[in-house]
């Protein structure tokens, strides 16, 4: 399922801390972005490059919570885990998240959905990773791409 979007998913590096940046318009409220988040059924509609089946192991999306989810790829199935520290409903999510394949390179991540007026949100993520090599190495691997095709679905999920 793919959609067209007039909106671009801008991805920057800081230069000064290890930090990937990700901002994305959507055409729909806050609230509806945040469900897509926060509910499993909705996020696994969405999550991942086009070509990837996501299986979602655990996932409880509240302060305290936890996920562990699995992406099928062509060697193999790579897996994610992370805790849940902060959810306000329709505002924001805080979480960890470790790729499996490197338990030692959690990143702190934070989600905020910002209310533009109008049915529309932005969405603003950032991940602060241990060293610039983790964070460079994550840009190298292919997530742009799969977090660009992800939130084209996701803009034809909302738009249901």
């Amino acid at each position: 399922m793919t959609t067209t979007s007039t909106h671009e998913t801008v991805i920057t590096a800081d230069p000064d801390v290890p930090l990937i940046r990700m901002v994305r318009e959507f055409d729909a409220p806050p609230a509806k972005v945040f469900r897509a988040h926060a509910d499993v059924e909705l996020f696994a509609r969405w999550l991942g490059p086009d070509r990837r089946r996501v299986t979602f192991d655990r996932f409880d999306c509240r302060t305290g919570g936890a996920f562990s989810y699995r992406i099928d790829g062509d060697d193999g199935e790579f897996g994610f885990h992370g805790s849940f520290h902060d959810v306000r409903e329709g505002e924001l999510i805080v979480q960890t998240f470790t790729f499996d394949l490197e338990p030692d390179g959690v990143a702190l991540e934070k989600l905020v959905f910002e209310d533009l007026g109008g049915g529309r949100c932005r969405l603003t993520s950032t991940s602060l990773c241990d060293s610039f090599a983790d964070r460079d190495r994550w840009l190298a691997s292919g997530m742009q791409e799969g977090v660009r095709e992800g939130y084209r679905k996701l803009d034809a999920l909302l738009a249901q």
